[in-house]
């Protein structure tokens, strides 16, 4: 991202480490960062990185934009999610938030996502990609961590990858738990430590999780992460293979999960994702214009 010292950039902060990170990470090009942090998800550390921190509840939609207006801010990111089951309890949008979900009429992530963007930008307020400031924590393909899967456990990666396309296809979830063939877990709403929890549970030891992003997903709104607690939970349940999406899954503090994952004997392996189908197509219209 070009910028200079003197722009500034509007934070939208769910939950977990990444929106930290994305403020640091600005911080550190030059970017002076106003965040809303969501009551009850965003970690309050958030404050001390940024120029200021404004704390709204989930669904104050106006709020969020006038906090934004007030402050000059017409560029501005999404870091971080918010779990769906705060929908469900606790959940007082204002009258801007409420107006948006009776238009919406669904609460399928990306759908809301592209909705609230939508939102922002009648408002003179564009979403851009987080990704663009942190690009050193989205890996390339290949492993992270010195030893490889098995045969064995490539075979269980394959396979994952195809169902957690199948399953992001639907809004369903980014994450599969797979061992033998066999799906063990499947990420609903409860997210992705209780799925890994779950499947690595009744896989008693060697599962392989597999996140992925969802077909068509828009990085601007939505990144698939993974970091230190996803390792520590993988090795309380012995799952012993973690595979994700490369180019499209951040690794929050890359060096510390790859570390926990060696001591744990977990392989870590970014992969590309990409439908065979769509990669024939993509290399026909290229000998086309050849």
């Amino acid at each position: 991202m070009d910028e200079n010292a003197t722009s500034r950039l509007g934070l939208i902060a769910g939950n977990g480490v990444f929106p930290v990170l994305v403020a640091r990470g600005a911080r550190e090009a030059g970017v002076e960062v106003v965040a809303v942090a969501h009551q009850g998800e965003t970690d309050p550390t958030l404050a001390a990185e940024v120029a200021a921190c404004t704390w709204v509840r989930v669904g104050e939609l106006g709020k969020i934009i006038k906090t934004f207006k007030q402050s000059g801010i017409d560029r501005a990111v999404m870091a971080g999610g918010i779990k769906k089951a705060r929908l469900f309890r606790g959940f007082r949008p204002d009258l801007r938030g409420a107006a948006f979900l009776a238009r919406m009429r669904t609460l399928h992530d990306d759908k809301l996502l592209r909705g609230i963007a939508d939102e922002l930008h009648s408002e003179g307020i564009e979403v851009v990609s987080a990704t663009d400031l942190l690009p050193r924590l989205v890996p390339a393909p290949g492993p992270l961590t010195r030893r490889g899967p098995s045969a064995r456990r490539r075979a269980d990666v394959e396979f994952g990858l195809a169902v957690a396309k199948a399953i992001g296809a639907f809004e369903v979830g980014q994450t599969v738990v797979v061992k033998d063939g066999l799906v063990l877990a499947v990420e609903a709403v409860e997210g992705t430590d209780a799925a890994i929890r779950r499947g690595g549970e009744l896989g008693r030891g060697d599962a392989v999780v597999v996140k992925v992003s969802k077909p068509g997903q828009d990085l601007r709104f939505d990144v698939p992460a993974v970091g230190p607690e996803t390792i520590r939970l993988m090795a309380e349940v012995g799952a012993a293979v973690l595979a994700i999406e490369a180019g499209r899954t951040i690794v929050l503090d890359r060096e510390r999960v790859v570390a926990e994952a060696e001591r744990a004997g977990i392989a870590i392996l970014a992969v590309e994702a990409e439908p065979r189908a769509e990669k024939a197509d993509r290399s026909r219209a290229g000998r086309r214009r050849r």
